[in-house]
């Protein structure tokens, strides 16, 4: 298993030579999205209507941060579970979406995507959202305000660890 330190504009391109196990201390801008912006992102596809940031060559991380402490950007902004995203996931990675970041094992609609458009699921450790909050140096709401805590913001990473769970070529952490 290798490490790397990457760039969030590096994943597209560099996904193909990631094997699951790899840990990736990830750098640069990761959006943030639960369920109900999750719903509202659907919703806006549904309608044609502009999105709250690019999906194409996006990061996404399963987290609902709390409010910030202060002097830091962001309080807690540790993983929600995958797998309640997986109804919506397989639309987002064939729109392109490069990576999403969370918790726990994706279903095999999610995996199959995952392979079909080459992207790449990392995990994050969870219970640390403390610590996690120290790897991130801006928190910006950019859609869906009234959600609080699961509104869409824009993170700055810097050296965020996660770990490769499953692979463009569906390589997972979860297989037996």
């Amino acid at each position: 298993m290798a490490v790397y330190h990457l760039n969030t504009q590096e994943l597209c391109s560099f996904s193909s030579k990631l094997c699951a196990g790899d840990e990736v201390f990830l750098s640069g801008t990761v959006y943030t999205a639960r369920d109900a912006a999750h719903k509202k992102i659907m919703q806006l596809i549904n309608e044609g209507a502009p999105l709250p940031f690019e999906i194409c060559g996006a990061c996404i991380y399963y987290a609902g941060p709390t409010p910030s402490r202060p002097g830091m950007p962001i309080g807690s902004c540790g993983p929600t579970t995958s797998s309640r995203m997986d109804v919506f996931a397989p639309k987002l990675l064939d729109m392109g979406l490069c990576a999403m970041i969370g918790k726990g094992g994706r279903s095999e609609e999610v995996v199959n995507a995952i392979v079909r458009n080459g992207a790449t699921y990392f995990c994050s450790i969870g219970g640390a959202g403390a610590l996690a909050a120290m790897c991130i140096k801006k928190c910006e709401v950019v859609a869906f305000e009234e959600l609080g805590c699961e509104s869409v913001k824009r993170l700055e990473f810097s050296e965020f660890p996660v770990y490769t769970a499953i692979d463009c070529r569906g390589g997972s952490l979860f297989s037996n």
